[in-house]
């Protein structure tokens, strides 16, 4: 255990920091989540509006650095190609 002010400190800081990110990673995933079930279904227009409505959400994780930008890039360009076979 840290013994030091600005050690004791940064702990108590990581973890509020860790609750935030892990609340910003739910809910991404849970859009993602929408995505997923509306392809499952076969749904081109739901899957759509569903893929519209994660796209900023990834962005927002992106700048406040809770996931990589080639992560973020890869999930709609992989959504996007399942999305194009169900037309």
């Amino acid at each position: 255990m840290a013994n030091i002010a600005s050690a004791k400190k940064r702990i108590r800081s990581t973890n509020r920091k860790t609750i935030v990110n892990k609340n910003r990673i739910s809910k991404i995933r849970t859009f993602e989540k929408k995505v997923e079930e509306a392809i499952t279904e076969g749904n081109h227009e739901s899957a759509m509006s569903a893929l519209k409505a994660v796209q900023p959400e990834l962005m927002a994780g992106v700048n406040k650095g809770v996931i990589h930008k080639s992560t973020m890039s890869r999930k709609i360009s992989r959504y996007n190609t399942r999305i194009k076979r169900l037309k």
